[in-house]
């Protein structure tokens, strides 16, 4: 449920109110936010506000998550020839040379 902010007009009070977005906003104090001794039924005006921000976690959130079914199918059929195709061509060519890389030698201290 969204939040909503007021202030009444009358005792200077600012207040929060969680409410629907169905429901009709606020036009009078509430008697228990009230600043004053005896409830005023002050007119209240709703206050813009920022808001809450938007928070993404988790692993991520990416355009393919919501794709439909017939798209995953042909991405898992395209993903399925692919690697078939790199075993098939990965066996058939030579494997290359593997090369040792040493760490770099300290310099010479200087006396």
């Amino acid at each position: 449920m969204p939040t909503y902010e007021y202030m009444c007009v009358k005792c200077g009070k600012q207040f929060e109110v969680f409410q629907s977005i169905a429901d009709k906003p606020l036009t009078i104090c509430p008697k228990e936010k009230c600043l004053q001794k005896r409830w005023g039924k002050g007119k209240v005006k709703k206050q813009i506000s920022a808001g809450a921000g938007l928070l993404f976690r988790g692993s991520g959130f990416y355009i393919t998550d919501y794709r439909s079914d017939s798209y995953k199918q042909a991405a898992k059929k395209d993903t399925a020839g692919a690697t078939t195709t790199a075993s098939t061509s990965s066996s058939e060519s030579k494997p290359a040379p593997k090369t040792e890389s040493k760490p770099a030698k300290p310099a010479p201290a200087k006396v």
